[in-house]
């Protein structure tokens, strides 16, 4: 279809068009089948390939705890902490990738650690603007086939194979929460995040949108959804979305209490470079 008649088509028509051409070229992944050609560093992608047996579980346990006993050994002693999320396909002469880095180096100012995915695009914007400010900065890495490499704006940088873990690392550690514009696995963050806010699992914490133009669709099925009654309003009071990288900062400095806003260390405004 030629892209003037694409543009024709409504938002509906589109999804389904999509929907088709996916599945025309995709195929069908079997389930369960011994002797499947999965690589073995595809861990989440065996689960669905391969035969489960008790075994292949023991082990496949072992190396989610120990990726979960690696992340707490290099996290326990952060401090306070937000998680900055956001797409890993923005370059730096992106306007999001520059909102990113001042709000990474907004919340570095005002004595957070940053959390971010540990890759390229947002992340690193966040990670870089934290770094530049003397803030401590990590990212926490997930082994991907493509577009995700940790970048260099971190002091230290922890590698997982599963997402899972990996979002409980990123969730666990924080005090708010910042979404940036992004796709599918920025969506996953913020509605897992969301979720355990709402549902009293976590916080209560902030968890802020910055991009309010990106954001505006977002918040327009939100306001259906509650039309629909699956929720209230009210249930969505933690979140907040703004255009000003300092703004979300003091969201979340507002929101601690006051004894651990007292314990807060400013970092040196000194300026640091990658590598340094």
């Amino acid at each position: 279809m030629a892209k003037n008649d694409e543009s024709a088509l409504s938002g509906i028509d589109l999804w389904e068009k999509s929907w088709a051409e996916h599945w025309e070229q995709a195929g069908f992944t079997p389930y369960e089948l011994v002797g499947s050609d999965a690589q073995p560093e595809n861990r989440e992608r065996n689960f669905l390939m391969q035969q489960r047996t008790p075994k292949g579980e023991a082990a496949r346990l072992k190396r989610i705890m120990e990726e979960f006993e690696r992340g707490f050994q290099k996290l326990y002693k952060l401090g306070p902490a937000v998680t900055v999320f956001g797409s890993a396909r923005f370059h730096e002469d992106h306007p999001y990738y520059e909102l990113s880095r001042k709000v990474g180096a907004a919340l570095g100012r005002a004595g957070f650690t940053v959390l971010t995915g540990g890759g390229p695009g947002v992340m690193e914007a966040a990670n870089r603007g934290a770094f530049e400010v003397g803030a401590p900065s990590y990212g926490l890495n997930i082994i991907l086939p493509h577009e995700q490499a940790p970048n260099p704006y971190v002091n230290d940088s922890i590698e997982f194979h599963y997402f899972f873990v990996r979002k409980v690392m990123l969730v666990k550690y924080s005090c708010g929460f910042v979404v940036m514009p992004g796709g599918l696995g920025t969506l996953d963050e913020l509605f897992e995040a969301a979720t355990l806010i709402q549902c009293a699992k976590v916080g209560p914490f902030p968890l802020v949108l910055v991009g309010a133009e990106f954001w505006k669709g977002l918040q327009d099925y939100g306001r259906f959804m509650v039309g629909q009654g699956v929720f209230q309003a009210k249930e969505l009071g933690f979140g907040r979305t703004t255009d000003a990288p300092e703004e979300a900062a003091e969201l979340i400095i507002k929101s601690l209490p006051p004894a651990l806003r007292a314990r807060m260390k400013t970092p040196s405004p000194k300026r640091k470079e990658a590598g340094s």
